[in-house]
């Protein structure tokens, strides 16, 4: 039976309004719209393959059953003010395919259980500090995030939008924790926000999305977990100019600016002496250009994913047709992570992972 549900989370997909879509498809929109609202549930054939052609989803893929839809408010989305219904929703139905994929590749692989604590009584540094402690990590320098992420049970995924509106945004399905980091941004902004993401995971699942506050938070405790008071006092007492800024910020992977104000709240800095460095890091286009910039993190754990499925030269496109999926909708949830599917691993430490 043709599932309306699906051919939304198509049209979401592709940031296709109604109209749009009608016309590409070249089909009315009444047509369309009585297709979506269930008013006509069973669709002639040629109606059906000419809105697959125009979404470039197979037929296949509106007639499995119901995505598992996520709401705004369960989405821990930053500002929904500065998103458009069309990036809102194109993210929302990401979500639902990366649930899709998650229980695709969870049948057939034992991936990390989920290792998040609940810290929503903690005040923001302190609960970056005891979320450390529990990890094992100590103050030093986290050197790949967003492979200690997949380690304790974190389902990370990219977002393709081309655009810097939509922000990284996490939420709960169940007891997994789910992450998507928009990968336009800089590696070292996207290094902030997956920090920023497990703040609201360990102290904010019951809060709501969009909140100012629990946005602060968020941010007060990403900065206190990439970059330990502690670690900073002892490496970087003291900081007369930015060019010690790019050279320091390496150690801990964060921006410039970023660093400048972990100094700051760290007291190793002025109020006059913070504004300054400020006023000179928007001189150097650096808000807007990272000077120095970092490698991109890499997830380990879908990479280790397809080189098992590589293995019997299953790849991206097999992935796609068992899921009833274009294979872009694979690349766009974990290729902007760390690119071809089908590519050799690289050295580094791997999350737990077994073939079921």
């Amino acid at each position: 039976m043709f599932n309306r549900g699906r051919l939304i989370i198509a049209r979401q997909r592709r940031q296709l309004s109604k109209k749009e879509l009608a016309e590409k498809a070249k089909v009315s929109q009444v047509t369309l719209t009585r297709i979506e609202t269930g008013l006509t549930e069973d669709p002639e054939e040629a109606t059906i393959s000419a809105l697959a052609s125009a979404l470039n989803y197979p037929v296949e893929f509106f007639y499995l059953d119901d995505c598992e839809v996520l709401q705004t408010e369960s989405a821990s989305f930053r500002s929904l003010s500065s998103l458009t219904a069309k990036q809102r929703d194109a993210a929302l139905a990401a979500a639902s395919l990366a649930f899709e994929f998650s229980d695709w590749v969870s049948n057939r692989f034992n991936l990390p259980p989920s290792d998040i604590v609940d810290l929503r009584h903690e005040d923001p540094r302190a609960a970056a500090g005891a979320l450390r402690r529990c990890w094992g990590l100590g103050s030093k320098p986290v050197l790949n995030l967003i492979n200690v992420l997949e380690a304790k049970g974190v389902r990370v995924f990219s977002l393709s939008e081309r655009n810097k509106n939509v922000d990284a945004f996490s939420c709960w399905r169940g007891k997994t924790p789910f992450i998507f980091l928009n990968t336009f941004k800089s590696a070292e902004r996207s290094r902030f926000d997956a920090a920023h993401e497990i703040g609201h995971l360990v102290m904010h699942r019951h809060g709501v999305a969009g909140d100012r506050n629990l946005e602060k938070e968020a941010d007060q405790f990403a900065a206190a977990f990439l970059v330990p008071p502690e670690d900073l006092i002892c490496h970087l007492p003291s900081v007369g100019s930015v060019s010690q800024l790019v050279s320091g910020k390496k150690r801990w992977g964060v921006s410039v600016a970023a660093l400048a104000r972990n100094l700051f709240e760290a007291g190793l800095v002025s109020d006059w002496h913070y504004r300054e460095l400020c006023k000179r890091i928007s001189a150097l286009g650096y808000r807007t250009k990272e000077p120095a910039p970092m490698a991109r993190e890499g997830s380990m754990l879908w990479r280790k994913v397809f080189e098992f499925l590589w293995k019997d030269r299953v790849g991206k496109e097999a992935v796609a047709k068992s899921l009833c999926w274009p294979t872009d909708e694979i690349v766009a949830l974990v290729g902007g992570l760390y690119g071809d599917t089908n590519q050799s691993a690289v050295r580094a430490e791997r999350p737990s992972l077994k073939v079921i």
